[in-house]
């Protein structure tokens, strides 16, 4: 059998590659992993507009209860094309090849290789396994074989980067099937965070965001209670590391030693995303959430209390099983209380598999409806009024790349204040890159994005921005260890898709 790496020898030509991918952060960073493995192996990204790639990869979720269809759908559009493309080839992977196995391939027998979201390093042997075999593989490890951040990997962006520190979750909520499909909490040793981090700095890497299921969580697998704050004040020791996030932590293990490891360490940015789900206690012990409202304002107020400015974020479910009026009552006023810059509102949607898709009391889709739509307005009301708070003030913004999708008519430019506010500014006279810092004054405010139309007060050059200009200037390369980046994914917006996380933290 030829191995994968000798594929492009084997056919005279580099084969193509696309990967679609769907549902949150972690989804995401694990297509990164993917695109390197398929690199490593010999195979070049299709470019965009051009013909069908030789190999679609699929990397799903499975959180939604319409991603059954989604992905079918999408692999029915495929098949004909595929038929008409000798040699073509589709994978599917993540949460949904994980719950789904065998029934994928039966749905959709076209299909050439299945697998789950413990083994993706195995991508490019099952694809060469399929090739040659002519049959379709199926392949679903029921355990971590090699901790994800191990793989090669093809980053998406030259100045900032996810960095996972754990995988799998130990949380039971009754509406989230992602811990059945990803596993128990597994936690990075901290050298070894700290060595990716200090190695993506070195290239030019300028924000990091921490990941997983539980971020917060971090240490349970380890034996150390304080090792998450630990970590941020380690990574507040690195030179050159100007912005360090995290993304998602439970309100449950979010203690008083995160909030000061926050608040004193001066590259921990100040913005937080911690879930609520519901405010009603009621509806929070039917979820098998660990916390109650009180507890969650708590915290709220705690983090107020260190950091002023500090922008939170969270997700919240409407129309959960048995949530009645009074429960949804208690969410809008734990809304008013917490005054979040941005939430991610999601009506409720059975996953098969959890417990709350069997519960008594499936709220109808009209009440979940006007439930969401009064969330949705009592939510942009706050958020406009939370963003006019920054009219007049001074911030520093890093440029983004593909922040703003009418800049170029506009003229402008836009990028990521300190507490994650989406900037849209007057691009400067002197060259900018992403990357670079510009240091302008916030002029108007709309409900999820802040203008500063005047012009720029200072723009500082930075190291990231030589490495986006390196990257761009420079032939795509076969990728070598550690590279940059951090996914083309925006702030929060108002849609009830799940893109700040999957909904299960």
């Amino acid at each position: 059998m030829t191995s994968s790496t000798d594929l492009s020898h084997v056919v005279g030509v580099p084969k193509t590659y696309e990967i679609r991918t769907y549902g949150c952060q972690m989804n995401v960073h694990d297509s990164e992993r993917l695109s390197g493995l398929l690199e490593e192996a010999g195979y070049v990204r299709a470019p965009k507009g051009g013909e069908e790639a030789d190999v679609v990869v699929f990397n799903t979720c499975a959180v939604r209860e319409n991603a059954d269809n989604r992905l079918y759908g999408n692999l029915g559009q495929l098949a004909p094309k595929k038929a008409a493309h000798p040699g073509m080839q589709i994978a599917v992977g993540g949460c949904l090849a994980q719950k789904d196995r065998d029934t994928i391939v039966k749905k959709a027998p076209w299909v050439d290789v299945v697998f789950g979201t413990h083994n993706i390093g195995k991508l490019p042997v099952l694809l060469e396994r399929a090739r040659v075999q002519e049959e379709a593989q199926v392949e679903i490890a029921e355990a971590l074989e090699a901790f994800p951040s191990t793989l090669p990997t093809r980053r998406e962006s030259a100045y900032a980067a996810w960095v996972s520190i754990s995988v799998g979750c130990n949380n039971t909520c009754t509406f989230c099937i992602v811990p059945a499909l990803r596993g128990k909490e597994k936690d990075r040793r901290p050298g070894d965070i700290l060595a990716e981090v200090e190695a993506l700095v070195a290239e030019g890497v300028s924000e990091i965001t921490l990941l997983g299921q539980n971020v917060n969580a971090y240490g349970s697998d380890i034996g150390d209670r304080e090792a998450f704050s630990k970590l941020l004040r380690a990574c507040g020791n690195i030179e050159g590391l100007e912005r360090v996030r995290f993304t998602s932590p439970h309100p449950r293990d979010f203690t008083d030693d995160v909030i000061a490891a926050m608040a004193e360490t001066p590259n921990v940015m100040p913005q937080l995303h911690m879930p609520l789900q519901s405010g009603s206690d009621q509806v929070l012990k039917a979820m098998r959430r660990s916390y109650r409202q009180e507890r969650f304002l708590g915290i709220i107020e705690k983090v107020r209390a260190a950091m002023p400015d500090a922008a939170i974020s969270t997700d919240i479910i409407v129309g959960f099983p048995g949530e009645t009026e009074e429960d949804f009552e208690q969410t809008l006023h734990t809304v008013r209380e917490s005054r979040f810059a941005q939430a991610f509102t999601f009506q409720y949607s059975k996953r098969p598999g959890t417990p709350a898709a069997e519960m008594d009391g499936q709220i109808p889709k009209a009440v979940v409806q006007e439930r969401y739509e009064r969330l949705v307005a009592l939510q942009e009301e706050i958020s406009w009024e939370e963003n006019k708070k920054q009219v007049g003030r001074t911030r520093d913004v890093m440029v983004a790349e593909g922040e703003g999708r009418k800049d170029d008519a506009t003229h402008r430019l836009s990028g990521r204040a300190p507490d994650n506010r989406l900037v849209h500014f007057t691009r400067p006279e002197e060259p900018v890159r992403p990357g670079d810092v510009v240091t302008v004054e916030v002029t108007y405010a709309a409900p999820h994005h802040l203008l500063a139309e005047g012009p720029a007060k200072a723009v500082r050059r930075t190291r990231a921005g030589d490495a986006w200009e390196k990257r761009t200037a420079a032939p795509a390369e076969k990728p070598k260890g550690v590279l940059l980046g951090l996914p083309t994914i925006g702030a929060p917006a108002p849609s009830p898709a799940p893109t700040a996380g999957c909904g299960c933290d």
